[in-house]
């Protein structure tokens, strides 16, 4: 009985007609040929690379070798080329199991990719974290490589305490620090159509948003500068993120001028420079500022005056304890006129001598400058305790007097001889 025969009484062939792959296969078993198959990924010797001509040739358990040439010697990376050498074992996928000339045609890119999908799809299934390095960024957050593939990781998917230390309004400014430093992530979405592959550092991250706040609260030192995000408003006062914990700027530490709401001055997403001015460890709170990084206006305004200055006022308030006056000039400038500086005899209430939009000239005892108060004194206006004071005073105004009039008497001279 012929090998036709045979086969056929088999059922090997349909009747009349070869098939390809039951021949394939009948030839694998009778010769104990283990014959490649389209889209086939297997493990291969390389036995020759040839530059020039474009190929290489890998052995991989066949009568002939596999070749990779033309476009798939191309799509190696040349990084990649340059590493390649003969004896090495590389992933090889089978494009097609025998062209024109007899040939297995292989791809090592497509087999490196194909490896890569099912590593991600495994890594999928596990939940397992991965240990890579950030290699870019984009506005919407970091390029993490997984098994050879461009993981994105979202800025929604950072971590607290990395996301804290984003800062800044442009994605180079956020993210581009970055760029080269280690990070574990996990593999939360694998899409092979669209070549998506999507990691989450949180995921990874055992770390609690409580036990951040933990250790940023150990590491902070009051007074310490740091630079954080407005992460919201209330009516008290702002809440900023500093590397992972929120810190409390209340209402007045915000501004030096008088303000009704933070909404005035800060939104939600601005970085801002902030100082620690209180750490209560126990209850885990952390107090900022950020007006005591801003230049005192106030300290502007009483910087050209002293104690023992005489200044005109205009009293605006009556209290039971004193009369609080505005100096001539500063309309932010108040001052407090303690009851007993009113006279030196005895003062019921401070509405036996003065009345409110009364201009009066007060003398300055106490400047406090930490406190924002003026100390201001009625019964000392004459006193003789001032008296090298005032002598000053008065030369300075003399001497001003003086220079005017010389400017004056200059600039009429010169008009006459003009004339």
């Amino acid at each position: 009985m012929d090998y036709h025969e045979t086969s056929s009484e088999q059922g090997v062939f349909p009747e009349n007609h070869a098939n390809d792959n039951n021949m394939a296969s009948l030839l694998e078993q009778s010769l104990g040929i283990d014959f490649p198959k389209r889209g086939e990924i297997r493990e291969g010797v390389i036995a020759s690379i040839n530059p020039e001509q474009k190929q290489i040739l890998v052995s991989i358990g066949t009568k002939s070798e596999g070749v990779i040439s033309g476009r798939e010697f191309e799509q190696i990376p040349h990084d990649e080329l340059a590493h390649l050498e003969v004896g090495q074992r590389i992933p090889v996928y089978v494009l097609d199991p025998e062209d024109q000339n007899g040939n297995v045609v292989l791809s090592y890119t497509r087999a490196r990719d194909e490896v890569a999908w099912r590593e991600v799809e495994e890594l999928l299934r596990s939940k397992k974290p991965v240990h890579s390095k950030i290699v870019g960024y984009n506005k919407g957050g970091l390029i993490v490589p997984v098994s050879g593939l461009r993981g994105f990781l979202p800025a929604s998917q950072v971590s607290l305490t990395r996301r804290a230390m984003a800062t800044g309004d442009s994605p180079e400014e956020r993210w581009g620090k970055m760029i080269g430093q280690e990070i574990d992530v996990v593999v939360i979405e694998v899409d092979r159509e669209r070549r998506r592959l999507i990691v989450s550092e949180r995921a990874a991250s055992t770390e609690t948003r409580e036990s951040i706040k933990e250790r940023v609260i150990e590491e902070l030192q009051e007074g310490q500068v740091v630079t954080g995000r407005v992460t919201s408003l209330a009516d008290f006062g702002a809440f900023v993120n500093i590397s992972g914990a929120d810190g409390l700027v209340h209402l007045s530490e915000i501004s030096w001028d008088k303000i009704n709401h933070p909404s005035e001055v800060l939104k939600v997403g601005d970085e801002v420079q902030v100082k620690v001015i209180s750490i209560d460890r126990d209850k885990k709170r952390i107090g900022l500022s950020i007006r005591q990084l801003q230049e005192d206006p106030w300290l502007q305004r009483v910087s050209k005056y002293k104690v023992g200055q005489l200044v005109e006022a205009k009293i605006t308030r009556l209290t039971k304890f004193g009369a609080f006056a505005q100096i001539e000039g500063q309309e932010d400038l108040e001052g407090l006129i303690h009851i007993s500086e009113l006279s030196e005899k005895r003062v019921e209430h401070p509405k036996e001598v003065l009345k409110e939009g009364e201009i009066v000239t007060l003398r300055i005892i106490r400047i406090d400058p930490e406190n924002h108060r003026i100390g201001l004194s009625l019964r000392r206006v004459d006193s003789m305790a001032y008296a090298d004071i005032d002598w000053s005073a008065l030369e300075e105004v003399i001497e001003e007097v003086d220079t005017s009039s010389e400017e004056d008497e200059s600039s009429s001279t010169a008009k006459s001889t003009a004339a």
